[in-house]
This record gives structure tokens, sequence and C-alpha cells, in this order.
């Protein structure tokens, strides 16, 4: 059906060298999208392109997205290639967590640069191409991954990702609201526990209280995430924006 079709889209996805951003980068690739991923490991992103390449086109970009600098770099190079962009799925992120008495500026400085700081700036920089590529009945789509930890508060000391990601979900309503006049749509996915570098510690160590939360009983994989990318890029979703779907086996929608 038509109504998931994005075949034929241009899609960049940040962060998109493991974890839940390789997850929608390959899913939006077995779908027929043009996929460009971005990371600060150019290394890592090149051999993920490679692997990704299997299933559509894909294409690594190294780029330091906590940097005004790496921002507009990557813009630059996006420009250089497309006349348009899609989609663009703001997934860079990191997380520290650490005890109340020894948190650091370090700590909050690195997660807010690239999980607020970052996304915001790409977004402004790639707002041209997003321009280009919106119309009333086909708007451009700007995915950003927040987490259920903006939402509920976690059982882990991580005050600056959790700061980072409700400010992901206040400032995509904020973007939504300008750019909505652009035929740019502005969502956000909320993705409870899924596998990746930042969660690696709780599946090495097998936690048992990892899943006691979670209405469904397990984590989530990656065809629960790719299905979900590919639903707000998709015509299916052309009359949401400004929302935040947690994708979370019910965490903070059932208890």
């Amino acid at each position: 059906m038509d109504l998931f079709n994005v075949s034929g889209k241009v899609a960049l996805v940040t962060g998109g060298s493991r974890g839940i951003g390789y997850m929608i980068a390959k899913g939006y690739a077995q779908a027929g999208v043009k996929v460009y991923i971005a990371s600060r490991n150019g290394d890592a992103c090149e051999v993920a392109a490679a692997e990704l390449s299997e299933f559509g086109e894909v294409i690594g970009v190294g780029a330091d997205l906590s940097t005004v600098d790496g921002v507009r770099g990557l813009a630059a190079y996006l420009e250089g290639q497309e006349e348009r962009l899609d989609i663009l799925v703001n997934n860079s992120g990191a997380t520290w967590g650490e005890p109340l008495e020894t948190f650091s500026e370090q700590a909050w400085d690195k997660v807010m640069n690239i999980n607020v700081k970052g996304l915001f700036f790409l977004t402004q920089a790639l707002h041209g191409l997003l321009k280009a590529s919106g119309r009333a009945d086909s708007p451009a789509r700007v995915i950003n991954i927040a987490s259920v930890d903006g939402i509920h508060v976690a059982a882990y000391e991580s005050y600056s990702y959790a700061a980072s990601k409700a400010a992901v979900i206040h400032l995509t309503k904020s973007l939504a609201k300008r750019l909505v006049s652009d035929h740019v749509h502005v969502n956000a996915i909320a993705p409870g526990l899924f596998p990746s570098k930042m969660t690696a510690y709780l599946f090495e160590n097998e936690d048992p209280s990892m899943l006691a939360g979670i209405p469904q009983g397990r984590a989530g994989n990656e065809d629960d995430m790719a299905g979900t990318a590919i639903f707000l890029a998709a015509p299916a979703s052309a009359y949401i924006t400004g929302q935040i779907l947690a994708v979370d086996g019910g965490l903070t929608g059932l208890l």
C-alpha cells in the first residue's frame, strides 16, 4: 500500500553506525530510501555503511555533531550531494551516569552538546534542504530520538541524559510549530529499552530488573524501531506533527 511507501526518498540518520540509528538506517534502506549515516567515528561509519549497503544505497559520513563546525560541515557536504532532504533522523546521542555528589561539568556538557545543541543546529543547518523537499501533500520529516527517560524518572543517576531528552521532547514541539508552515513535520520517538551501546551493560550483566517495569516483558527489537521510523516518514503519518511516540512496551503508558 502507498500509505507506507517511502521508496525514492533521501534520508540522513545521525548516529547511524550502531544501535537505534543502525536499526532505522537498515529499515529505510530495505524500504528503498537512499540513506546517509553520520557519526563522529568515521571509520565505524564506513564499516556500517558497507554492511548496510547489502540492503540498499547507504553512504557513511564522519562528522562530530557536538560542535557547530561539525554540524555545518555535514550540512555543507549534503548540500553538495543532494537538492533536497526528505527525512532527517536526529539520533546521535551520548549518556553519562554518575552519583550526584561527583557529577561533573564535563558530564553535563558532553551530553547536552550532542543531545540538544547538535540536534538543534543540525536541523537549522538543513532547513533549506528540508524545505526544498516539503510540499503540502508530502511534507518533509524530522524525527528526533528522545527517550522514555525524558518522560519518567529513571532509576539511574543519569542527570544530564534525562534532562537532555526532556529538552528534546519540548524542542520537538517548538520546531514543529515553526516548521509546519514550510511543510516540514517534526515528531519524536521516545524509545524504551533497546539493545545499544548505551544499554550494553544491562544486557551484558543480565540485570534482572531491566524487564521488570515493562508490561510486555521484553526489550524492543530492530523491527519495532524500523517500523516506527518508517511510519513517521511515510504518507500514513502526513497529518501528524509535534508528537512524541513512546516505543517502550507500555512502560510509560500502562504503569
